[in-house]
């Protein structure tokens, strides 16, 4: 009967879509019903690059006033911006005022105009721009004004470049503004090679090089990025300093793929290396030593401290160190490493949790409980639930909020990005509805966002719903966030598979936010994100019919998913933090991962070396707690759902196939 009210609700929507939007968007009462799919054409039309095609579409979308004819401009200006100029920028504008398209094309025009080095103009577009979250267009908004001769903090200009990963021509030419103008030294460049070298990006560590303005330089980098090992034995040298420096990038690219090699080099051949870069080498050859779990990496990170105990490194680099400290029980070496961190890193909850832990298990118990209570007041995240069970602190579901009144549910359902962003969801654009849904919320109050998310989860578009739901500060709706669709087929198929229903409700919730037809870029199908391989293999050994197409069918995907998970739980004997990790990343990898010393489930999900992996592990196991609350099931702690301690398995189990990635690096 729910799935039924929804295709009517949908069917309605569709019916009543062109009043609304164009009532929405001021257009006469008079106007026709306009033909959407012209957004869906030209979204084709704009993936092929079919700029005649884009141009007829313009034309029909503007003639009809259609409630999306600004797509339909979005993708026919943003498929020949290298050619536009300013008057049909600013006559677009004009057009969509206030509307996410507008701010979305001056985002990519700023960019245009950045790379035409055209400053009067980007100044003044700069001056409208809304979102200011494209890093980029903010290297370019710096050198816009040192070009215009107004002051730019260094360390401000500094950090927007250390913080660009990829490099492009934004923030390269902020970067070499400031190094012609002598602000950048040469060390600040050498630091910003080293973290490219660290986040395995090249062409980034290439860029900081060139602006040292050496070719031989340039060309050595070059060799050494080409061949490490080759660079070393017949180039490789220890001083001057930019020498060592090369040295030290090709010493790192060895330890990214054999840390015991490049420790070798290091304690031999490379020991006259300056002692901080010799201390930031020993950290990388640390840093991928515990990415690999190895019990080697805490020493590797001491000989760093060792050669300089002031060295800044970066605060990936410091995470795992805190990591391998955590997992050799050594909360001293923990407390170190967070405490040297960047105030915004030690400030994120996960390192909060475990300085916590690490001052109490130094014998400072009032200050850990202290730490931990901070925590406790959020309790609906990973870490502040277990701060609280870690302080025997309930965790009761928040009061549901106030109803939501008729002018709330009016304002939303009338508010003209809102209703855009459904319709292209519906339309099947679901990336561009994604993102003007999200722009739209600007701003809203914790009602607004209730509103809105109310909207949403009426049309069924869950992953909008709680996404939504989860902004609100605190006015919290628990059946928004924590939504139950397909509860019946859930739940039955659940316990058909032996399962803890609020366990597979978490896990879904995670994978596919309960969309239908979701689809990964791997391939992985439905609600619960299966891979054709595994639906195959988890077919014939539960001894279920199976064909490629039933993937797509709602109730075979949750047979198929649950069945499979209880097959994986039960290679990992329950313990969930280990299935959900298997789930994620496949099942071989989990099974190496808990090789090692028998340590806390905590420590060991902290330890898990993919961040995907390991968030994803987080949010199902929270999940899994509140869904129990949420639906009336018996309450299991967050503790209890880690387990007690992980450690090597009894015995083997047998290599099963990963529902949602084929391989991971």
């Amino acid at each position: 009967m729910k799935q039924l009210g929804g295709q009517v609700l949908k069917a309605l929507g569709r019916a009543a879509w062109a009043l609304l939007a164009a009532a929405a968007l001021s257009a006469p009462a008079a106007a026709a019903p306009a033909d959407d799919e012209l957004a869906v054409q030209a979204r084709e039309a704009w993936a092929k690059r079919d700029r005649k095609r884009l141009a007829a579409l313009a034309d029909t979308a503007r003639a009809q006033n259609q409630p999306l004819a600004g797509w339909v401009e979005y993708f026919d200006l943003n498929a020949r911006l290298n050619e536009v100029r300013q008057p049909e920028m600013d006559a677009f504008y004009l057009r969509y005022p206030g509307s996410y398209v507008e701010d979305r094309l001056r985002n990519d025009w700023l960019l245009e105009l950045g790379r035409r080095r055209d400053w009067p103009n980007f100044r003044r577009d700069h001056a409208a721009y809304q979102m200011r979250d494209d890093r980029e267009v903010a290297c370019y908004a710096m050198l816009a004004d040192h070009q215009a001769g107004n002051k730019v903090a260094t360390d401000t200009a500094h950090t927007a470049w250390m913080a660009q990963k990829d490099a492009d021509d934004g923030c390269l030419q902020l970067a070499s503004a400031f190094a012609d103008a002598g602000l950048f030294k040469p060390d600040m460049l050498w630091a910003k090679a080293r973290l490219a070298t660290e986040q395995s990006r090249p062409r980034a560590a290439r860029q900081a090089v060139a602006l040292l303005a050496s070719k031989p330089l340039d060309q050595k980098l070059a060799e050494l990025q080409d061949n490490a090992g080759r660079y070393l034995s017949r180039k490789a040298r220890t001083a001057p300093r930019a020498e060592a420096e090369l040295t030290a990038l090709a010493l790192a690219r060895v330890a990214s793929n054999d840390p015991d090699q490049a420790g070798d080099l290091l304690g031999d051949k490379w020991s006259k290396l300056p002692k901080d870069l010799q201390a930031w080498l020993w950290a990388q050859i640390g840093r991928q030593s515990a990415l690999r779990l190895r019990d080697d990496a805490l020493p590797a990170f001491e000989r760093a401290h060792k050669l300089a105990p002031d060295i800044a490194l970066s605060d990936e680099t410091l995470a795992w160190a805190a990591r391998a400290a955590l997992r050799a029980r050594q909360p001293a070496l923990a407390l170190r490493a967070i405490e040297r961190m960047s105030p915004a890193e030690q400030r994120d909850p996960a390192w909060a949790y475990w300085r916590a832990r690490a001052t109490r298990l130094q014998g400072d118990a009032a200050a850990a409980r202290a730490q931990l209570a901070t925590l406790a007041t959020a309790p609906l995240t990973y870490f502040g639930r277990l701060a609280a069970e870690d302080l025997a602190l309930p965790t009761p579901l928040p009061p549901t909020p106030a109803p939501l009144t008729a002018e709330e549910r009016r304002a939303a359902r009338s508010h003209p990005g809102l209703t855009r962003a459904l319709r292209l969801i519906d339309l099947g654009l679901r990336s561009e509805g994604v993102r003007e849904w999200n722009f739209s919320l600007r701003g809203m109050n914790d009602r607004a966002l209730l509103a809105a998310a109310q909207e949403a989860c009426d049309r069924e578009v869950w992953d909008r719903c709680i996404n939504t739901s989860e902004r609100t500060k605190a006015e919290i709706d628990m059946a928004q966030r924590f939504p139950t669709p397909h509860r019946a087929e859930l739940m039955r198929e659940s316990r058909a598979a032996g399962l803890d229903p609020a366990y597979v409700f978490g896990l879904i919730r995670q994978e596919s936010r309960f969309v239908m037809d979701a689809r990964s870029h791997v391939g992985a199908s439905g609600l619960m994100q299966v891979m054709p391989a595994t639906a195959k293999w988890t077919a014939k050994k539960a001894g279920l019919a199976y064909s490629p197409a039933l993937l797509n069918d709602r109730d075979f995907n949750l047979r198929i998913g649950t069945h499979y998970l209880k097959l994986v739980l039960d290679r990992f004997d329950g313990a969930q933090a280990l299935a959900a990790a298997a789930y994620n990343a496949g099942p071989g990898r989990p099974a190496r991962w808990r090789d090692g010393p028998v340590i806390d489930a905590a420590i060991w999900a902290e330890n898990i070396p993919f961040n995907e992996t390991r968030d994803y592990v987080r949010k199902v196991l929270l999940g899994g707690a509140l869904y129990a609350q949420v639906l009336g099931l018996p309450a299991t702690s967050l503790r209890e759902r880690l387990g007690g301690n992980v450690g090597p398995a009894r015995a083997d189990g047998t290599d099963m196939p990963s529902p949602t990635q084929e391989s991971l690096p």
